[in-house]
């Protein structure tokens, strides 16, 4: 019988998403605003966010981090008490932990490239 090894995965991708949203707020709101068609002098308020970022940025990358650790660390196939996971369900969780990673790296880079769609 299969059981889970450990349920700290989820949370941690959940806390690095939104600590990458975070990081990212300062220019992916204003930028989201303004293509909806809202616009208005309180869009620039939104910057003050910025001396934020290097902190949500390291709670991002602490978080991937232990994401990371649950899934090829050594306990991610089976737990002290003997029970394994399936290695079916363990790739599954391994390719959601990569595309969680990609789409937090655009999200945590976004300020460096979007200069060049401008």
């Amino acid at each position: 019988m299969a059981a889970q090894p450990t349920k700290l995965t989820t949370p941690s991708i959940l806390l690095a998403s939104l600590a990458a949203i975070g990081a990212s707020i300062c220019c992916v709101v204003p930028l989201a605003l303004v293509l909806m068609g809202i616009s208005g002098a309180w869009i620039a308020n939104l910057t003050a966010l910025d001396a934020w970022r290097p902190w949500f940025s390291a709670a991002t990358l602490l978080c991937l981090a232990v994401a990371f650790w649950t899934v090829y660390g050594p306990s991610s196939r089976c737990r002290s008490d003997g029970v394994c996971i399936s290695p079916n369900t363990l790739a599954r969780r391994r390719r959601w932990l990569w595309l969680a990673t990609i789409g937090i790296a655009i999200l945590l880079l976004f300020p460096y490239y979007v200069g060049w769609f401008f």
